[in-house]
């Protein structure tokens, strides 16, 4: 291959990396876009995508969700999960753009070699900025598919690494070459050491490929796995109640006793539970939770896109997590409260409870099948309970779908 050609060649591997990381991030970042005005644009081109996964047993699992993202997280490593995908978005980004400009401004003063501030420990300090960005992102919203694609741009920036390095070495070979020695390609090295030289074949690649997607694939189901083993969930009659908190789990199974107190609300509960193959699943949640559009359809307030408070909600998401967790996703620690001094009809001092139909091709034995992938989640309606007197304030049937439509929106 000569020169031309090699230039060529990097060249539109350099092209390809980046357009895989543009799409990526277009994914992971839906958080951002779906509470923004641009929603319905998005998903006019991004949506047939999640339905046509969603349409097969063997894709669908692609448009679910491998970490909880309605409930708060239920125990300190899941927490731990949580802040480390803020903090890894964050120091990621930050590397990123710090190495883009010492690079750029390198090329502008032709001084050859970027072996200065993270360049000084590792040869792609730039990759691993993207790859934490990345990662932090994927936790801070986890469909599967975003985790996969997470995967497959880790790979293509290996490769695209491997390349920058024989064309450097090429260009540079008194310079680079010792500049390998001392360095590591991601990681830094403890002792000096030659580097290997051979190319990356296909047979090698394709290994490293399908290491790459099957260790994202087992990450993500192993957590998974691991989160709805530990959501705060309880049963009264036959229905399946899960809190917001773990916190909250005794006052949710109160609440949900005194709907089951209303002879017409059980009767409506009962017929659903009857059906071969279903099991109902109530989610009990302040009436202003702020992402209860996620779980159904409640109300056009609910539509987090027509709220305009996108910037806010989203650097406010990322930049608090430890608020955020403390909140559960409310509008202010204040929803939280329960003095009896509060107004009768404040929504401090009550619950909204949302009522899912669980269905399967078979029997559902267990309340970890409200859960699986494999299952329908229905919608039916809510009910607006007060916290002290277990009054009725309010049943409202809910359309098909959740606040976004159609769109797959697979919270737990």
């Amino acid at each position: 291959m000569n020169a031309v050609e090699t230039r060529s060649s990097g060249h539109g591997l350099g092209i390809a990396v980046r357009g895989a990381a543009v799409i990526y991030f277009i994914m992971a970042l839906e958080i951002a876009v779906m509470i923004s005005p641009f929603a319905l644009f998005f998903y006019s081109v991004f949506n047939p995508i999640l339905l046509g996964l969603d349409q097969s047993l063997w894709t669908r699992w692609l448009t679910s969700f491998f970490l909880p993202h309605m409930i708060v997280p239920p125990n300190t490593v899941l927490m731990g999960i949580r802040v480390f995908g803020s903090a890894s978005f964050l120091l990621g980004s930050l590397i990123f753009v710090v190495c883009a400009v010492q690079v750029y401004l390198g090329k502008l003063l032709e001084r050859g070699v970027a072996r200065h501030g993270l360049y000084r420990f590792i040869r792609h300090p730039q990759y691993v900025g993207l790859a934490m960005a990345g990662l932090g992102l994927t936790i801070l919203w986890p469909r599967f598919l975003t985790l996969m694609f997470l995967g497959l741009m880790l790979f293509l920036y290996y490769v695209l690494a491997r390349d920058e390095e024989r064309r450097m070495l090429a260009r540079y070979p008194d310079t680079y070459l010792p500049y390998m020695e001392r360095t590591g390609r991601f990681f830094p090295r403890l002792r000096r050491r030659t580097p290997g030289s051979g190319s990356l074949g296909f047979r090698h690649a394709m290994i490293i490929l399908a290491a790459s997607l099957g260790g994202a694939a087992a990450l993500g189901f192993g957590l998974r796995a691991y989160a709805v083993a530990h959501l705060p969930l309880a049963s009264v009659g036959g229905i399946d109640v899960l809190a917001l908190g773990t916190g909250e789990l005794p006052l949710a199974v109160d609440l949900v006793q005194g709907v089951l107190n209303d002879s017409l609300l059980a009767g409506r509960l009962n017929s659903l539970e009857a059906q071969p193959g279903t099991r109902v699943l109530a989610y009990v949640l302040p009436v202003d939770y702020v992402m209860q559009g996620m779980i159904a359809d409640t109300g056009d307030e609910w539509r987090l896109f027509q709220r305009h408070q996108t910037l806010q909600m989203f650097t406010d998401y990322i930049l608090h997590p430890v608020g955020h967790l403390q909140n559960g996703n409310m509008p202010c620690a204040g929803m939280m409260m329960r003095d009896e001094t509060d107004m009768y009809d404040s929504p401090a001092v009550m619950r909204r409870v949302i009522f899912m139909e669980i269905r399967g091709d078979g029997p559902l034995e267990s309340q970890a099948e409200d859960f699986s992938l494999d299952n329908e989640r229905m919608p039916r309606f809510f009910v607006d309970i007060h916290l002290h007197t277990l009054e009725i304030m309010q049943v409202k049937d809910t359309p098909p779908g959740t606040g976004w439509g159609d769109v797959p929106t697979p919270m737990f």
